[in-house]
């Protein structure tokens, strides 16, 4: 078993690595991350199936290796009969305040000059996604977005947008 490492404010770093992590890969929100409850992850299929907040639409998405590891390494950590994923010290689910806390820190860390909060995670999982090309009703999926309007911010600014437009 691979040991946590702990911080000296009591954090879990290999906890903190697999929420930016999660949060990143698959665009949740702080109240998504502070709900995620391991009946959401089927580590043997690989998949995650994401409980949208704020009215979004539900989605299954795929579990890759750095992910399956990380969330394999970390449920061996906790207690068996935990149902959170993102636990604080004494059990409970982490709190979209303590959530913020990782964030910054870790931006702090990274040695980010302005303040990192988690919703930057998000969008720039939505940055990522149109500029690898990915098609916008996708990325409207992937994020849980009801309204593409809120997903088309992410494609407007993508270099790639008119990439294939002529082929000379």
């Amino acid at each position: 078993m691979i040991a946590a490492t702990r911080h000296s404010d009591g954090r879990v770093a290999e906890r903190d690595a697999l929420l930016i992590m999660m949060a990143y890969r698959h665009g949740l929100r702080t109240s998504e991350l502070s709900g995620l409850r391991w009946d959401q992850i089927d580590l043997k299929a690989g998949a995650f199936h994401v409980a949208r907040r704020k009215n979004g639409s539900p989605s299954t998405h795929p579990l890759r290796g750095p992910e399956l590891r990380a969330l394999r390494s970390w449920k061996r950590q906790q207690d068996e009969m935990a149902p959170y994923v993102f636990t604080s010290l004494r059990g409970g689910p982490l709190t979209v305040r303590t959530i913020h806390f990782v964030v910054a820190a870790a931006g702090k860390a990274a040695g980010i000059k302005f303040p990192v909060h988690p919703h930057m995670l998000r969008h720039a999982t939505g940055f990522y996604l149109a500029n690898a090309g990915q098609d916008t009703r996708a990325i409207q999926l992937y994020l849980g977005h009801k309204n593409i309007q809120h997903t088309v911010r992410y494609t407007e600014l993508s270099p790639q947008r008119f990439k294939n437009f002529w082929k000379d």
